[in-house]
């Protein structure tokens, strides 16, 4: 079935096929359930919201043409295109796409935090004004919906970008229940045409999309076809042989292959195929934990301040990133929010390479030289392991003795969700456009498991601080209150931030409009293929 099916699409005449490999699996096509990448790459090309990301992560419309806030910033009136329409699919009487309206957003967004469905995006909804058990979704009429917030927040209309808000239509919820994971229909420019897990997954162009690029009606594609192989290096050699029209990332096995030193494409690969660049707003950075109410905290050295700022001082960032990265990323000296994000703010240094100042700080903290300053424990996970060496290495010169436990993934994200480690390197990749999503990560009512706070760091200034920035509509103004927030952090060291991430798409020179951006979303409606 799946070879006949690929060699039908990729052999008619004049069709082009987008073809990727995905090597983490997909789990599911529903979007309730986009959690990760795997997952996200894909139902993007299905689904639409009601707002989408432009190029420079800006909000603009999709199946809202236009929408206004109110003067108190908790209402959002959104007003719908009328030629944005569902999928074909049997699921409606004569197999043809409906229109959408507004009672379809409702539905969706409804669905997202109903606790049978378990939705891990169920969160994105939690400023939404309740009454009772309801949430406060209105479909005034078909092309007007409202969403009421129980207080301002800023970064809400970022936040319907996600893919968790696409808007699906309720007879398909109706007709395949739980199957809907893989039996799709949205309003993408892609549509669902088969799927054999593990093996092989195919969308088609949709000829009824309502984009379009100048007065091309998009997507310029006529499929995407996304295979399966685990193996990382087999599906570089797929791309190398052109088997592969898109390549995302680089492993570290052949990094030095296709990299210089600086991270540029190495000139005998000039010609073959492109290299795209640019930052992703993932920040790479090891937690300490800062309660000390927890038996990881209450007697580790970690929990004094000066030892935490002088782990931050002992080692060189620039040079991290240079040898062991091939320059992938920018080094983590400007505090938590990561370059490619609009409050991002280069100017601003908090921890640069000073062993002098580090040994100093050790002096303050009681362990002069180190001395009496017992082993601390940083848990990692395999992947880092060269990093978290590097790091022992140039702490040990000042008199830090570290040791490095490595954990698998699941195991270590379990314990540092529990606070059972004093010390663990974790990364944070932004669900929305907005910085309050990495500060978000150090509010005291933000405490792991419930929250994402792994450091437990609390701060009254902070909380306060943060709490009068989520009512500030004003954006340089509020940009200006998460410049103070960051500051209270670094100076409190609950961090050490390594670098912010790169993203890197190695594509094929007959691919045009392959664009990127810091969210890291593949968009391939724009993509043509020569």
């Amino acid at each position: 079935m799946i070879t006949g099916c690929s060699t039908q699409v990729d052999q008619d005449a004049g069709k082009t096929v987008f073809r990727y490999n995905e090597a983490a699996n997909i789990t599911s096509l529903d979007p309730a359930y986009a959690r990760d990448q795997a997952n996200i790459w894909a139902t993007h090309q299905v689904y639409n919201g009601l707002v989408q990301l432009g190029e420079h992560i800006e909000i603009i419309p999709c199946i809202a043409k236009s929408w206004d806030i109110s003067v108190d910033g908790r209402e959002y009136i959104f007003h719908l295109r009328k030629d944005v329409f569902f999928h074909d699919s049997p699921v409606f009487p004569g197999g043809k796409g409906r229109r959408v309206v507004a009672a379809d957003v409702a539905y969706s967004f409804s669905r997202i935090i109903d606790p049978k469905v378990a939705s891990p995006g169920a969160w994105i909804f939690n400023y939404v004004e309740k009454t009772g058990e309801r949430f406060s979704f209105s479909a005034v009429d078909d092309s007007t919906f409202i969403i009421r917030l129980q207080q301002p927040f800023p970064p809400f209309l970022g936040i319907l970008t996600t893919i968790y808000c696409s808007v699906i239509p309720h007879e398909a919820i109706k007709k395949f229940g739980t199957d809907f994971r893989k039996n799709p229909v949205g309003t993408g420019p892609f549509k669902f045409k088969m799927w054999k897990e593990g093996v092989k997954l195919i969308l088609v162009k949709n000829p009824n999309y309502f984009e379009f690029d100048h007065k091309n009606r998009l997507p310029y594609l006529d499929a995407v076809a996304i295979t399966f192989l685990a193996d990382k290096q087999s599906a570089f050699l797929e791309f190398v042989k052109r088997k592969l029209d898109f390549m995302s990332g680089i492993d570290p096995g052949y990094k030095d292959e296709l990299l210089t030193r600086d991270g540029k494409l190495k000139p005998e690969f000039n010609g073959k195929f492109k290299l795209i660049a640019q930052p992703y707003l993932n920040t790479e950075y090891l937690g300490f934990l800062v309660d000390t109410h927890t038996d990881a905290g209450k007697n580790s050295p970690l929990r004094l301040k000066q030892v935490r700022q002088a782990i931050n001082y002992s080692f060189d960032r620039r040079k991290m990133i240079g040898f062991l990265r091939n320059n992938i990323g920018t080094p983590g000296l400007n505090g938590m929010i990561p370059k490619g994000m609009p409050a991002f703010d280069s100017t601003v240094i908090f921890y640069d390479y000073d062993p002098e100042k580090a040994r100093k700080l050790l002096g303050e903290a009681g362990y002069p030289g180190g001395s009496g300053l017992p082993p601390v424990t940083l848990s990692t996970t395999s992947d880092y392991l060269d990093i978290c060496k590097y790091i022992q290495y140039k702490t040990g010169e000042v008199g830090i003795d570290i040791n490095i436990d490595i954990s698998p993934p699941a195991a270590l994200k379990e314990m540092k969700a529990q606070a059972k480690l004093p010390f663990f390197r974790a990364s944070w990749i932004a669900d929305y456009p907005d910085a309050e999503n990495y500060l978000s990560l150090f509010y005291g009512k933000n405490f792991s498991p419930q929250g994402p706070n792994y450091t437990h760091f609390y701060h009254k200034e902070f909380d306060d601080l943060f709490e009068k920035a989520m009512t500030c509509t004003n954006d340089s103004v509020r940009f200006n209150y998460y410049r103070k927030l960051e500051k209270i952090i670094m100076d409190d060291a609950p961090v050490v931030v390594l670098y912010y991430d790169q993203v890197l798409r190695f594509v094929q020179n007959n691919i045009e409009g392959m664009d990127s951006d810091p969210m890291n979303l593949l968009t391939l409606k724009k993509v043509r293929k020569k």
